[in-house]
């Protein structure tokens, strides 16, 4: 046991961890990218950069 937690506990934590850290990564590129899009749209729209 470590820190009160069996084995089987640990491998499942490692699991979900190993699960999700490809979509986070696939969001955070998808994220910047509609972040991008929506600067470029209120540059062009409002014309002032903000």
């Amino acid at each position: 046991m470590f820190l009160g937690l069996a084995w089987h506990w640990w491998l499942l934590i490692v699991a979900v961890l190993m699960i999700s850290i490809p979509f986070k990564v696939k969001f955070m590129k998808w994220w910047s990218g509609r972040r991008q899009e929506q600067k470029k749209g209120q540059r062009g729209r409002w014309g002032d950069g903000e």
